[in-house]
């Protein structure tokens, strides 16, 4: 006779009394987690105080017409990268759960450099809908590369409009230095242990792309939230510039935060903070822009697409996370 099946274990969970303490446990992190953030605002606003005081000042006095364009456009950022977000999956994804993950992940990709915040909340998003671990990171990698590429075709798109805007940049000894090497890695991968889990990871992303775009509506989902997410970015620039009175077409400002967004991409700081606000005011300055109005520029982008939603996204997350969504 032959043994009957033995019956799946099931995972053990934990006992009823030690729920408490680990709700506790995670408010207490939640709480150490966005004291963090807000001690670091403080000491970026102390470091630069001068600047933020002027700015602020303009911004108080700024067109509130041009701002609510702003906060407007910066509320339809979220809405893009969830239709891009759905464009990389072929099934499916609970649309509400969807945007809201996307709300939450901006807010933890302003805890961790290089997108990691963003990338770790879709990834378990994804994940809790039923996507596998691989197929997972497949979709996050689909809408990475679809994001840079409609990135860099805005830039082409927009520079012959612009001449003379954009120059080379100065490449000194260091960074020549650092691409010098960065060839010389990528030159040894196929001899390294990596290259074959590199080779599997390459082959998923580019089955991925096929089957997307073997799917009309999920292509279209896909480039077209990622259109938007890159022209409402660039529009809440515009309506803030155009606020606080600064005197550059809208074309050649949102140019120039096209180039300072992708430039402070090479430099991975949580949220591209320090990074994107040195290379956006650096740019329209150069462009002609006083000092004062691109400090304020800064500092109002800032305000409408990272500081007031800072708060409300982490709530989100720990709801997110509390209903297991994430």
């Amino acid at each position: 006779m032959t043994s009957p099946l033995p019956t799946q274990e099931r995972p053990a969970e934990s006992p009823p009394h030690l729920a408490p303490s680990l709700g506790r446990r995670h408010a207490y992190w939640h709480a150490g987690v966005l004291l963090a953030v807000l001690l670091g605002g403080l000491y970026l606003a102390r470091r630069h105080w001068p600047a933020l005081e002027s700015g602020a000042g303009r911004l108080a006095g700024a067109d509130q017409g041009w701002l609510l364009v702003g906060a407007m456009a910066a509320l339809g950022t979220w809405a893009a990268s969830a239709l891009a977000q759905q464009g990389a999956v072929v099934r499916r994804l609970p649309g509400s759960r969807l945007v809201a993950a996307q709300f939450a992940a901006s807010a933890a990709n302003h805890l961790l450099p290089a997108g990691l915040g963003a990338g770790a909340v879709n990834l378990r998003f994804l994940m809790r809908c039923g996507l596998p671990a691989g197929r997972s990171a497949s979709a996050l990698a689909v809408k990475a590369t679809a994001g840079g590429t409609v990135r860099l075709a805005l830039i082409a798109l927009l520079a012959p409009a612009c001449p003379g805007l954009l120059r080379p940049p100065h490449l000194t000894a260091t960074v020549l230095a650092v691409a010098l090497a960065g060839l010389v890695l990528l030159a040894a991968l196929p001899v390294t242990p990596w290259w074959a889990r590199c080779r599997r990871a390459l082959s998923a992303v580019l089955a991925d792309i096929r089957a997307l775009h073997g799917c009309p509506a999920r292509a279209a989902a896909l480039w077209g939230g990622s259109l938007a997410f890159a022209a409402l970015h660039s529009l809440v620039v515009i309506a803030v510039t155009q606020a606080v009175g600064l005197p550059l077409p809208p074309l050649q400002v949102a140019l120039l935060y096209l180039a300072a967004s992708s430039a402070a991409a090479l430099l991975p700081t949580p949220g591209g903070l320090g990074s994107l606000d040195a290379a956006l005011a650096l740019a329209l300055t150069v462009s002609g822009a006083p000092g004062a109005a691109a400090a304020s520029a800064v500092l109002g982008y800032r305000l409408l697409t990272v500081w007031l939603p800072l708060l409300p996204g982490l709530v989100v997350l720990g709801v997110l996370v509390r209903r297991k969504a994430l």
